[in-house]
């Protein structure tokens, strides 16, 4: 068996498989945060990521958006002379001392847009070229959803995911926080179902509070079908309330646990393309307490 993610050391979390990543999320039972961040845009602080910024301020697991994989940029890191492209997913692992992800979007091009469509490069896309070079690269983890107009259907979500099982090692999540453009339902619950057979190990849904008309009861259905399917589920904030105020962060993520997710996100619509640092903080508190939030921001990433 695995440490539970909330009291694994860096050394511990960093030499773990997909499934026993999987495992130690999952036996952490509900107080595992992901943050999202745009790995692109000048960072926070300038000099260091954005990815160290949320990893102090309590973050598990870091998500990063806006990536384009096969022309790999990273605010804020610098490679020196004799490191190659291909090693800096390894060198911010070391540096942040957590399990690293990646945004990848499963486009649809015939998909019914519900506002102007926005054109993102192939290496942003969830394709195979893309997916091998994830797997190149060191990623933990894959999450297939869409950026707002990109539009990514739940579809194709689907049919990224038997891709992925195919040119991918690592953990994949799958779904959708927010409708990505297109006119279709978000948390449709059949294509939650589709997702958890065509293999994902967790399902992405948007949290309670965030998109209008998907609630408790909506979410409680879906995390008894993932569990009951051997998955995982992970509830989003995508759309911008990360930056709402630290109460509004609170509730949402109370809601949310009540429904029994494993994984919360907060996604990064704040300034420099991470939450509010402060909104980090007080998820981390709401749903573990002082004592497990002090011992993941405090906890040596040289453990």
């Amino acid at each position: 068996m695995v440490k539970r993610l909330i009291s694994a050391n860096a050394s511990d979390l960093l030499a773990m498989s997909a499934a026993e990543l999987k495992q130690s999320i999952k036996a952490s039972e509900g107080r595992t945060i992901v943050s999202e961040n745009v790995a692109v845009r000048e960072s926070l602080v300038g000099d260091i990521t954005n990815a160290e910024v949320a990893r102090a301020f309590g973050a598990d697991l870091i998500l990063l958006n806006g990536v384009d994989v096969l022309n790999l940029k990273i605010e804020g890191l610098e490679l020196s002379a004799d490191e190659t492209e291909e090693e800096l997913i390894h060198k911010l692992r070391k540096l942040v001392g957590r399990p690293i992800g990646v945004n990848l979007e499963p486009v649809d091009q015939d998909a019914k847009m519900a506002e102007n469509k926005l054109t993102i490069p192939l290496g942003r896309q969830a394709n195979e070229e893309t997916l091998k070079q994830a797997e190149k690269l060191g990623f933990d983890y894959i999450c297939l959803t869409g950026n707002p107009g990109t539009g990514v259907t739940n579809k194709q979500i689907n049919q990224a995911i038997k891709r992925a099982k195919e040119h991918y090692n690592g953990l994949v999540i799958a779904g959708k926080m927010h409708g990505a453009g297109v006119d279709e339902p978000v948390a449709d619950f059949q294509a939650i179902q589709s997702f958890v057979e065509s293999g994902a190990d967790i399902i992405l849904v948007p949290a309670v509070g965030t998109v209008p008309g998907f609630d408790s009861d909506d979410l409680k259905a879906a995390v008894k079908a993932v569990h009951q399917a051997g998955a995982l589920i992970m509830t989003a904030i995508g759309t911008s309330q990360e930056s709402a105020d630290e109460e509004t962060v609170r509730q949402i993520a109370i809601q949310n646990k009540i429904c029994g997710v494993d994984i919360q996100h907060i996604g990064d619509a704040g300034y420099s393309g991470i939450a509010p640092v402060e909104n980090i903080l007080a998820m981390s508190k709401a749903l573990r307490g002082a004592r497990h939030t002090i011992s993941m921001m405090a906890r040596s990433i040289n453990r």
